[in-house]
């Protein structure tokens, strides 16, 4: 009885710890570094936004490790290619989807963590409007590190959907 008893202590406080961080993690706020879920969707809320509206690169920048990078998988003459930019460089081209409007919306989600790593696979898709017909999808791969009590981007790379190149259906929510 004793045993039977000890173990049901056990299986309430596993219980009660899952369900306080998986809380936790739906209340992250947009920019919280502190939760996967926190720093994926802050990315997401701040390159977001209305034409000419400006965005948050403070914030957004905050989100990304020193030396971290960005890549955008391309197709150059027909040949897969892949542009590698600074973070900075990154931002600092930003100026089209400012004055053009730009919605990217986290459409499914793929997390696998190991001790202080994580890839995140996450199936977005692009509008212009926040209303607006959808005009692109791909796929976001990102590589994370916890480091002082915090997530930090390490890589976010890219690869749009095309004729040639659809999302698998293990990663569409459609």
């Amino acid at each position: 009885m004793k045993h039977n008893l000890t173990s049901v202590f056990f299986l309430f406080f596993v219980f009660t710890a899952i369900a306080q961080e998986m809380k936790s993690e739906a209340k992250a706020s947009p920019n919280s570094t502190k939760t996967l879920s926190g720093i994926v969707s802050g990315a997401y809320q701040g390159i977001s936004g209305e034409a000419g509206s400006s965005r948050e690169l403070t914030k957004l920048k905050e989100l990304y490790a020193p030396n971290a990078i960005i890549f955008k998988n391309t197709s150059v003459d027909g040949k897969p290619s892949r542009q590698v930019l600074s973070v900075e460089e990154f931002f600092s081209g930003m100026s089209d989807i400012r004055e053009s409007g730009f919605f990217e919306e986290e459409i499914n989600r793929e997390i696998r963590v190991f001790g202080n790593i994580a890839q995140v696979w996450s199936t977005y898709q692009i509008r212009n409007k926040k209303n607006g017909p959808i005009i692109s999808r791909g796929i976001n791969s990102m590589q994370l590190h916890f480091k002082d009590n915090r997530w930090w981007s390490v890589a976010w790379g890219w690869d749009g959907e095309s004729a040639e190149n659809k999302i698998p259906a293990s990663f569409d929510a459609n």
